[in-house]
């Protein structure tokens, strides 16, 4: 994205970007993608001013799709030069040079997938998507239906089938097969920011954007409407209600006073 962006005849323009990695689809199946939150915009080349996209999409999905095809498999050909790749028996195969060359080449005859969504609302779905992908693991609870000597149930969404909601059952060793490909290694770091959101020059370019773009600083703005999620109003009185620790029956039972026998 950073190359396409620069480009004069694309965007021309210096951007920034957050990545989140993302392993899993609705089935628990391996699918390694990423998901970027992507600025609509960036600095000129010389930063004295703020490039706006010339359409409305933020660059040529077409192009990105091209770009990324190359740089990964330019990747994948020197990681196999280096002889760090494994590969398992049933694609032993591609340990033999002209094998895996063969392989490679086959790539360039499908179309790989980038999926550029509309622009967000507001800060408030910013958050709300980030959320979704930040701190969630492979399945959420609400998910897993049932457990027994059969195996584990779980809903799961059928994208490729019109986003039918569909249930699975699978044993309980291919289950937690499934969930561990998704645990990352101790100290992986998930998100990374690119550009000019990277670590090393982030508050500077976020200044200098606001003062491009004449916005005021975060401390200056009016702070988005958030919902108190601790706080419920009942629906007859409309009084408070809020959440307390969650008990157990033992412990529940232990609070409750007697009932008066008289």
């Amino acid at each position: 994205m950073l190359e396409v962006a620069a480009d004069p005849q694309r965007l021309g323009a210096q951007i920034g970007f957050i990545a989140i990695l993302h392993t899993w689809g609705q089935n628990l199946l391996l699918h390694p993608h990423l998901h970027c939150l992507v600025p609509a915009g960036g600095f000129s080349p010389d930063h004295q001013s703020w490039i706006h996209p010339k359409y409305n999409f933020f660059l040529p999905v077409e192009v990105l799709s091209s770009v990324f095809r190359a740089k990964f498999v330019d990747g994948l050909r020197m990681t196999y030069q280096q002889g760090e790749l494994v590969f398992p028996r049933s694609i032993a195969e591609l340990e033999n040079p002209k094998r895996f060359a063969a392989f490679v080449d086959a790539l360039f005859q499908k179309d790989w997938v980038v999926y550029a969504k509309p622009a967000f609302g507001g800060p408030s779905q910013v958050l709300g998507y980030l959320g979704r992908y930040t701190h969630r693991v492979a399945i959420s609870n609400h998910r897993l239906l049932a457990f027994d000597s059969q195996g584990v149930t779980f809903r799961w969404k059928d994208y490729a089938h019109g986003n039918k909601q569909r249930k699975m059952t699978l044993s309980a060793s291919e289950f937690l097969r499934r969930f561990t490909q998704h645990i990352l290694p101790r100290g992986f770091v998930r998100i990374r920011q690119f550009g000019y959101l990277a670590n090393t020059h982030r508050s500077a370019r976020l200044a200098l954007a606001r003062q491009l773009l004449a916005a005021a600083p975060p401390d200056e703005q009016s702070p988005p409407d958030i919902v108190d999620t601790s706080t419920y109003r009942c629906p007859h009185c409309n009084g408070e209600m809020r959440i307390g620790p969650n008990l157990s029956a033992r412990q529940l039972a232990a609070q409750c006073r007697p009932l008066d026998s008289s």
